[in-house]
């Protein structure tokens, strides 16, 4: 689900998996950038392996967030796999009552 939960910056979309943040962007802003959660021990290895591409999350948790480019330079399976990271981390985090109505236990 996508909202613009934030009265100061009506331009930032959210979207959101039971209430909870998997990903934030500005969909009109060149470059696209999208944070996206990230587990903390594969962070480092996709900074590292994709410099100023991905980058330590713009206003958010450095160690559980990246910002991501998506401008064509990543590859758009390499894009796809980390939004579906980023939902499966907060699908994780989430009460097993509220995992179960997911279907993912």
């Amino acid at each position: 689900m996508e909202e613009s939960p934030f009265s100061r910056h009506p331009e930032v979309s959210t979207f959101k998996v039971l209430g909870k943040i998997f990903a934030l962007t500005t969909l009109d802003a060149r470059p696209l950038t999208v944070n996206l959660k990230c587990d903390p021990a594969d962070a480092g290895r996709l900074r590292e392996g994709h410099p100023g591409l991905i980058v330590p999350g713009w206003h958010m948790n450095k160690r559980h967030w990246n910002t991501v480019t998506v401008d064509g330079a990543l590859p758009d399976r390499l894009v796809r796999e980390l939004i579906e990271d980023s939902y499966d981390l907060v699908v994780a985090g989430l009460p097993k009552a509220e995992r179960l109505r997911l279907d993912r236990p």
